[in-house]
């Protein structure tokens, strides 16, 4: 497996990459001061309990008033009812009428990029292509201007901040750099209040808190983040990765062509054997004890799902990519009340871009002479530049 991370330019730190697990499955970093958990049993556990382990994790660092703007309304750190309460008023706009119109725009606005880049034998398969279906996708949704859809990407730059959750600063390093799309979306929401249409932030302008309160713009503007975060970030990364994942297991890549119904599971499995999300943090909200080990109340906490996806107690060859790997009870979205709510639309978005890939460019592969560029941030394993050959 070192090879692979070898092959494909990972750093150090993803060591899971290299198929090596932690000698202990819970630890504490008194650098960063937080702890630590890789185990699967352990990470689906702690995901289960939300009442022992919050998701209000930003409640640890202090944050004055000015700070906490940037975080009200960010379904990822709402809690018990308020999370549930804003959870079914978003689903109201994932209709079956909805998802299969989804469908139909996903595939036409694909094969029309495809259509465009017809004639080259060279591209970026994320910057010329994927990025930019994600980003007409979610200007649609939203319902901010599809021609402004780069600013989209600026949510992208968090990803690039090598601190750590934890370090100081860390905070500051996501929110500055989100200032542009705060401004883009909030312009957005005034235009929904004034002129409603049929897209998520008029839907959101309706929403209502628990006390029947309608939701700030401050809140509107962060919920509207989080839902950009859930959704049109992985499929870029999933697609990169399975991309990276198929030529590194030529038996699997050559399966997958030649049975189109492996696409479902390619993803899956690439999900799990790299899964684009690494982290995901948690709070103690009391005394709890895990793996045997005691973890004090008003912790920080990491769960870490990139090394419980590669857990031998939870997978049979664990460090192997395969297809028919069945059951696959990977982590890569979560679980339980905080399932990513983005995760039907980036199923559905890499299986018709997979698909589509596979009928246009049959001897599609990463250009050897291009090194992958990886996203900095060690809370993500995926690529923001991927040059591929298609002759």
């Amino acid at each position: 497996m070192s090879r692979f991370t070898e092959r494909w330019g990972f750093s150090a730190d993803r060591f899971w990459l290299r198929g090596e697990q932690p000698p202990e499955r819970v630890t504490f970093d008194p650098e960063l001061n937080r702890w630590n958990v890789f185990g699967h049993p352990e990470v689906l556990e702690i995901f289960k309990d939300t009442e022992s382990f919050g998701v209000d994790s930003t409640r640890l660092f202090d944050l004055d008033a000015d700070s906490r703007r940037y975080i009200d309304g960010d379904i990822s750190q709402m809690v018990g009812l308020e999370h549930a309460n804003a959870r079914k008023q978003v689903g109201r706009w994932f209709t079956p009428k909805a998802i299969g119109d989804l469908q139909t725009r996903i595939h036409k606005v694909a094969d029309e990029l495809l259509t465009d880049l017809a004639d080259r034998k060279q591209f970026d398969i994320l910057d010329d292509f994927v990025e930019d279906i994600t980003s007409i996708i979610f200007s649609q949704m939203l319902g901010t201007p599809v021609e402004e859809r780069d600013m989209l990407k600026v949510k992208d730059e968090p990803m690039n901040y090598e601190v750590e959750q934890g370090d100081e600063g860390y905070f500051e390093g996501l929110v500055a750099p989100l200032a542009p799309l705060r401004d883009f979306i909030g312009r957005a929401v005034d235009a929904a209040r004034e002129r409603p249409g049929d897209d998520l932030l008029s839907l959101m302008v309706q929403f209502r808190t628990l006390t029947g309160e309608p939701m700030s713009r401050d809140e509107i503007i962060n919920f509207g983040i989080s839902i950009l975060g859930a959704g049109r970030l992985a499929t870029p990364m999933l697609i990169g990765n399975a991309l990276m994942c198929l030529e590194s297991f030529p038996d699997q890549a050559a399966m997958v062509r030649a049975d189109r119904s492996l696409v479902g599971p390619m993803i899956e499995e690439t999900m799990r054997f790299m899964s684009p999300g690494n982290q995901s943090a948690r709070a103690t909200n009391l005394d709890v004890v895990v793996d045997g080990t005691k973890i004090p109340k008003d912790q920080f906490v990491v769960l870490w799902l990139g090394p419980a996806n590669r857990d031998p107690r939870a997978f049979a060859d664990p460090n192997r990519f395969d297809l028919t790997r069945d059951p696959n009870p990977h982590l890569g979205f979560g679980y339980g009340a905080y399932y990513c709510m983005g995760a039907q639309l980036v199923r559905m978005e890499t299986k018709i871009i997979f698909n589509l890939l596979l009928d246009r460019f049959p001897t599609l592969r990463i250009d050897p002479d291009r090194p992958v560029v990886h996203f900095a941030s060690p809370e993500f394993t995926g690529p923001s530049a991927m040059t591929v050959l298609v002759d």
